[in-house]
Formats: C-alpha cells, sequence, structure tokens
C-alpha cells in the first residue's frame, strides 16, 4: 500500500529540490498538485495517483529506477550564488560544474553568500539535504575571516561570550582564534542564522575583506583550488551521515 507522503518530502526525494525549498516553492504557489494550485506546504500526497507540476514541468515521483545517490564537495568561488536559478542571471554553483555534474539534478546545501567563498556540498540526496539545514542538527563549520582593521580584544570577547545582532536576534558563542596576522580570525560557528559572521562583524564595526569556509563538520576543504569540485569519500559520506543521524542504509 503507497502511504501518503509530505508534497516536500516526495520533492526531496525526486531530486527536485530540498525539503525547505519545495516549501518555499508551494508558499511561492509554483507547485500544483492536479492540476490545482497547493496552499499548504504540509500537504500529504500519493505519490502514485496524483499529478505534480513545478514550475510547469511534471515530475516523476514514482521513478522506475532511483537515481543513485551523488556527493560533492566544491570550492565555491566568490561572485556565484548558491541557487540552482537566478533570477538576476548570476552564475550559480550548478552552472560552473563540469562534466559529468553538470548533467546531474543537484542543489546545494546550505549556503554561502555571494561574496564569500570556500567549502559547499551539492547533493541530489534531499533527505541528507534537509538534515544538515535542519535548526536540530548544528554541523561545526568554520571559517577563515580576514579583516581590514586588527580588531580590538573587547570585539573579540563579546563574540566568544555571544552577542545580539542589532536584528534583536541572540547569538550563542563563537569560538574565535586570533591567528600570526593579526587581522586573520579563525571563527567556529555552530549556529546556522544567515550571514552570521558579516552581521557580527558589522555590528562590532570590523570590515571584513574576505570569508572563506573551509571546513563542515569533519568535512575539510583541503587543497581544492577555487571552482574545482571532487566526489565525497565513502568515509567522507559515512561521516555526514552520522553527524545529522541519518541511517547509513539509506545511501
Amino acid at each position: 500500500m503507497n502511504s501518503p507522503i509530505r508534497i516536500n518530502k516526495a520533492l526531496a526525494q525526486a531530486g527536485v529540490c530540498s525539503r525547505r525549498q519545495a516549501d518555499e516553492l508551494v508558499t511561492q504557489g509554483r507547485v500544483l498538485v492536479n492540476n490545482a494550485p497547493l496552499l499548504t506546504p504540509g500537504t500529504r500526497i500519493d505519490r502514485e495517483k496524483d499529478i505534480v507540476h513545478v514550475d510547469g514541468r511534471r515530475i516523476d515521483l514514482c521513478p522506475a529506477q532511483k537515481t543513485p545517490p551523488l556527493y560533492l564537495m566544491i570550492n565555491k568561488p566568490v561572485q556565484v550564488v548558491c541557487t540552482v536559478k537566478d533570477p538576476e542571471g548570476r552564475t550559480t554553483v550548478l552552472d560552473i560544474l563540469p562534466e559529468p555534474y553538470s548533467r546531474h539534478r543537484l542543489f546545494p546545501v546550505g549556503r554561502l553568500d555571494y561574496f564569500s567563498e570556500g567549502l559547499l556540498i551539492l547533493t541530489n540526496d534531499g533527505e541528507l539535504t534537509h538534515r544538515m539545514t535542519h535548526p536540530r542538527y548544528h554541523l561545526e563549520k568554520v571559517y577563515f575571516v580576514r579583516l581590514r582593521e586588527e580588531p580590538a580584544e573587547e570585539a573579540l570577547a563579546t563574540m566568544r561570550r555571544g552577542m545580539r545582532l542589532a536584528e534583536g536576534k541572540k547569538l550563542a558563542p563563537v569560538e574565535v582564534e586570533q591567528l600570526n596576522n593579526k587581522h586573520l580570525l579563525r571563527m567556529t560557528l555552530m549556529q546556522g542564522v544567515n550571514r552570521q559572521i558579516r552581521r557580527m562583524c558589522r555590528d562590532l564595526g570590523l570590515t571584513i575583506l574576505t570569508l572563506r569556509r573551509v571546513q563542515i563538520g569533519k568535512l575539510e576543504i583541503g587543497d581544492l583550488a577555487p571552482g574545482q569540485c571532487r566526489e565525497l569519500t565513502a568515509e567522507e559520506i559515512r561521516a555526514l551521515h552520522h553527524a545529522v543521524g541519518y541511517d547509513v542504509g539509506k545511501m
């Protein structure tokens, strides 16, 4: 018997997008079920009976052969956006993928803003994407941040004890290490607040020159050059699955 499934999970498992992105598509009125606009992100559907369209394209929710999961890391360059498509016509992370990866229906896990660079994961595994972007799971993320000015000790102490952004958002403490070059910081975040480092530095009067993510959980970017990508090893995939409580048997 085919059990009803939430539309966001169905689209994620079909490789269309992540669950969170699916919720956004529904909210924007871009998802049709049986030719009627879907109004509620939590709606459950029957994958065998219901007909689903996204942006006018019919989605095969029950493919005869499930696409094997693919996991890539890419060193995102600056001035590249972390979306599947960009309405402003800017270059996306999918645009810079080489063959044969460019032919796969992949989507980025999380975000790096337009002027930030570094480690980003791309996959067609909707369940992993959902878990890695869910507030329940806080994967450690490490960044190198180069500043124009040398930060005062009080600014570093404020970040280390946890601060409140100008918008009112309370932040958890951030691990901050000032390297030999006093303008270069190594920052470790556990919280998934949008543009957190840039907003923290803004409020502390610090000017960011470069912002580069080098690690997610146990996954490190190593010597991967900007714009280059590679497949994750089996060990790296297992580590990611373990970090977010994802049964390896689903791989």
